[in-house]
């Protein structure tokens, strides 16, 4: 065993040193990503009682991505890409710092928390798109967001089991003459998360990563290739939302508090962190459709238990099929997207970053879509319906884009072919 994980080290070490740096980056920052996944949906649940909140808060959340994406493309002309990466990073611990210390929080502090939270996660992820872009090739991006997605999953289980017991140890507790419960646990949670902010932008500036030299970045005509990928990209976003706040809804509805989140994810999660390794490690760029269309099926299978069985049972089933799903379309998804900008940057003669903020476009169209659908059934039925339906439509719709990945790959390595 020791000998193996010799290897993997190596292997590892053989890697761009941009690519470690980055790598070491986002394992310190996936620490911080369940927080604001999960948490911040258990913590509004508990404030509003109300889905349509979280429903709210998140469309909030991805309306200021879609802001600092256009913003972070002016900056990139005068800062330089790591240090807007690491403001990004900040960010969202001094956002989440604000929301947690705020007594009451009312409906426009929502907003404006989800917003500046979002605002954090546009810097984080379009520019966490561009290093991993200039720092990887077709080859090894598998491998890229196959441990990426290996350190994601591990954080989702031990972070959440770590809150969760701590603020079922917490509540109720008496230090120094303070009575300490839940909300004061979440703010405890929050500072921490804070210093790994701090140490996830320290780790960052050992690289040495470029600014896109072309400066132009706001198009809006492209290549009937990219417009596809702009398809694939909104059908994500269609399901994506509901992944961020669906599982914290049905937990605290339908099986229990906050420990019963981390409970849940662990079931599943440690199979699911190996497995997405060993696929990155040893999959070549051939297998990313069978990868992506095993994750969309299971999903599928998943919501549709929940619909029939909206219970313990049911949630637990689409919990863990989520677990599973959520890593493996990843792992296939960015490789796939990643290489059409390859192609279709040198195609057209563009900056990269033009196709990462168009990119958010299409995810944003598709999350507010979704979550729209969710709002207006939650309202319009009942909150119960939504719960049961609106995930089973997403995912039959996610089934169109398995031979529409497939058709883009196709074409893809065609045109690269031809050049």
């Amino acid at each position: 065993m020791k000998n193996k994980l010799t290897a993997e080290y190596r292997f590892f070490l053989s890697m761009p040193h941009n690519m470690r740096v980055l790598l070491i980056t986002n394992m310190l920052y996936a620490l911080v990503l369940p927080v604001v996944e999960i948490f911040m949906a258990a913590y509004i649940m508990r404030s509003f009682d109300d889905t349509g909140f979280v429903a709210i808060f998140q469309v909030a959340m991805y309306t200021g991505i879609i802001i600092t994406s256009l913003t972070n493309g002016f900056l990139l002309k005068h800062f330089k890409v790591a240090h807007l990466y690491s403001f990004g990073i900040l960010l969202s611990g001094i956002a989440m710092v604000g929301m947690m210390f705020v007594k009451d929080i009312a409906l426009p502090g929502l907003i404006v928390s989800g917003t500046l939270i979002g605002a954090a996660s546009g810097f984080f992820w379009t520019n966490r798109y561009l290093m991993a872009l200039t720092s990887t090739a077709d080859e090894n991006r598998n491998y890229f967001f196959g441990l990426e997605s290996f350190f994601f999953t591990v954080s989702n289980i031990a972070v959440p089991l770590v809150i969760g017991a701590l603020l079922a140890y917490i509540d109720g507790m008496q230090f120094l003459g303070i009575t300490f419960d839940v909300y004061k646990g979440y703010r405890i949670v929050t500072l921490v998360v804070f210093l790994i902010t701090i140490l996830a932008t320290y780790s960052l500036s050992r690289g040495r990563f470029e600014n896109p030299v072309q400066k132009d970045f706001l198009y809006f005509r492209f290549d009937r290739l990219w417009n596809k990928q702009i398809l694939l990209a909104a059908l994500k976003g269609l399901v994506q939302g509901f992944l961020v706040t669906a599982p914290a809804m049905l937990i605290m509805k339908y099986v229990g508090q906050e420990g019963s989140l981390g409970l849940i994810q662990g079931i599943s999660g440690g199979l699911t962190a190996i497995l997405i390794y060993l696929l990155g490690r040893f999959t070549k760029p051939k297998h990313r459709i069978a990868v992506f269309g095993f994750g969309i099926t299971l999903f599928l299978i998943g919501t549709i238990v929940n619909g029939i069985e909206l219970s313990m049972f049911g949630v637990m089933v689409f919990v863990l099929c989520k677990v599973f799903f959520q890593p493996l379309h990843d792992l296939a998804y960015y490789p796939i997207m990643m290489k059409v900008i390859d192609v279709v940057s040198k195609k057209e003669n563009r900056n990269n970053y033009a196709y990462i903020l168009n990119h958010e476009f299409g995810l944003y169209a598709g999350r507010v879509i979704g979550l729209g659908m969710f709002i207006f059934l939650a309202y319009a039925v009942s909150e119960t319906f939504a719960l049961r339906y609106a995930l089973i439509i997403v995912a039959v719709l996610q089934m169109l884009s398995i031979p529409l990945a497939k058709n883009i790959m196709k074409e893809s390595y065609a045109e690269n072919h031809e050049r």
